[in-house]
C-alpha cells in the first residue's frame, strides 16, 4: 500500500472514473469528486476511498474539499483535475446560459481546483498537478467554439502557472487528448457534432493515462497522446489557414 493521496475531480466517469479506480487498485488513497453522486457510487466503497458530491465552480466547497481530504487521508501529492462537460453547437446557436456553463464549469472550476489544491503542495515543496486541457485548447473546430474557448483558457493558464512555478518542486503538466472515447465524447456526438473529427478513430482513456505516468516521470510539460496529436498541435502553429481549409471542406461551408 501506498501513503499517497490524490485528489480528482470528475471522479465519477470517463477518464477521472478510471484514473480513481487505478490509483486505488495502485494502493493510493483517494479523494473523488464529481457533481453527481451516482457516478462515484459506481466506485464501491474502501477506507482507503473518500467520495465527495461537490460543484466545482463553488469554490468555497472545492476549498472545504481539499480541507476534508488532508484532515482524513493526509497531504495531497497528486491533484487532478479532470471535470468538463463537452455541450457542442454553432455560437449563434448555442443557448447563452449553456456558453457560459461550459466556461464556469471547465474553466472556472479548473480555477478553484487550482487556488484550493496547490497552495498546500507548494508550501511543501513537492507534488503533482495533471490539468485536463484537450486538443480542442489549441485547435479551433466549427461548433465546438464554446469548448474551444474553455479549453484554451485552461491551455493558456495551465502554461503561464507552469513557468510561473517551474522552481517549486511541483510537477505541473497539461494533458492534451484528441477526441477520447468517454461519456464526455458522447455527450458531444449527441449535440452538433462536427465532421472533421470523424477523420481520427476516438482513442482510449488508458492510453491518455499510460501517457500521463510516462511524462510524469520525465521533465515534460505538454502530454500530446495519439499518434497524430503533436503533428496536429504543429500544423495548427504552422498552417492555421489549411486547418480552417479542411474544416469547411468536411463541413461543405
Amino acid at each position: 500500500m501506498s501513503d499517497k493521496v490524490l485528489f480528482i475531480t470528475g471522479a465519477g466517469s470517463g477518464m477521472g472514473q478510471l484514473a480513481t479506480r487505478r490509483a486505488l487498485n495502485a494502493g493510493w488513497k483517494v479523494a473523488a469528486l464529481d457533481v453527481q453522486a451516482a457516478g462515484l457510487d459506481q466506485l464501491g466503497d474502501s477506507p482507503r476511498l473518500l467520495k465527495l458530491t461537490v460543484d466545482i465552480t463553488d469554490y468555497a466547497a472545492v476549498e472545504q474539499a481539499v480541507e476534508q481530504t488532508e484532515n482524513r487521508l493526509g497531504p495531497i501529492d497528486r491533484l487532478v483535475n479532470a471535470a468538463a462537460i463537452m455541450p457542442l453547437g454553432a455560437l449563434m446557436e448555442q443557448p447563452r446560459a449553456v456558453i457560459l456553463k461550459i466556461m464556469a464549469i471547465n474553466y472556472g472550476g479548473m480555477v478553484n481546483v487550482t487556488r484550493a489544491g496547490l497552495p498546500g503542495m507548494f508550501q511543501r515543496g513537492h507534488g503533482e498537478f495533471v490539468n485536463f486541457a484537450s486538443m480542442a485548447g489549441h485547435w479551433p473546430v466549427m461548433y465546438m467554439g464554446a469548448y474551444n474557448a474553455a479549453k484554451h483558457a485552461v491551455v493558456a493558464f495551465t502554461e503561464v502557472l507552469h513557468h510561473e512555478n517551474r522552481n517549486s518542486g511541483v510537477r505541473i503538466v497539461c494533458v492534451c487528448p484528441p477526441t477520447v472515447a468517454t461519456p464526455l465524447l458522447q455527450q458531444a456526438q449527441d449535440t452538433k457534432w462536427p465532421k472533421l473529427l470523424d477523420v481520427f478513430p476516438p482513442i482510449k482513456s488508458g492510453q491518455v493515462l499510460d501517457h500521463i505516468e510516462r511524462v510524469l516521470q520525465g521533465r515534460g510539460f505538454w502530454v500530446f497522446t495519439g499518434p497524430f496529436t503533436a503533428m496536429s498541435w504543429r500544423m495548427r502553429r504552422w498552417f492555421p489557414g489549411l486547418m480552417w481549409w479542411a474544416d469547411h471542406h468536411f463541413e461543405g461551408v
